[in-house]
């Protein structure tokens, strides 16, 4: 599966600040389908062939909650949403789903977002306090993806 259409004039370069980033992986299977977070095998047994980044794909959400209980270190109050990437014709699987955080305004609060709204992937170097935790921040990685809503 390529990540691009040669036929689609509307694909868009990704700019340099999103090169910079890391990739919002998913992993391609032997059999089409397309999973996230990325296993060595697929859903149906399929051989892993490769990767797809996330952030080229649109998504909507799905559903979405709000947490007024955070773990140590993470924003409260904390949106969550799960959103559903549109993968393309090409694709003839189940749908691509993650969960994540909702982005913050400049004001440092969640975006609103409600079912059905398109959001994007946005690369965060720290979605909590490192050294919030029980356990020693060198111990695991804080970083991560958020989805900010596309006007």
């Amino acid at each position: 599966m390529s990540d691009t259409n040669a036929d689609d004039d509307t694909h868009e370069e990704p700019t340099d600040e999103a090169r910079d980033e890391p990739t919002f992986e998913a992993a391609e299977y032997a059999d089409g389908s397309v999973s996230y977070p990325p296993h060595p095998v697929g859903p149906n047994g399929a051989e892993r062939v490769g990767s797809v980044d996330l952030r080229e794909h649109e998504a909507r959400v799905v559903t979405w909650t709000t947490s007024m209980a955070t773990p140590p270190g993470v924003r409260a109050p904390n949106t969550l949403a799960i959103v559903e990437f549109e993968m393309g014709e090409e694709y003839d699987g189940p749908p691509v789903r993650a969960l994540g955080q909702v982005a913050a305004d400049p004001d440092g609060n969640a975006f609103d977002v409600v079912i059905g709204d398109h959001v994007e992937p946005v690369y965060a170097d720290e979605l909590r306090e490192p050294g919030a935790g029980i356990r020693e921040p060198a111990s695991q990685a804080w970083d991560g993806f958020r989805f900010r809503p596309v006007e």
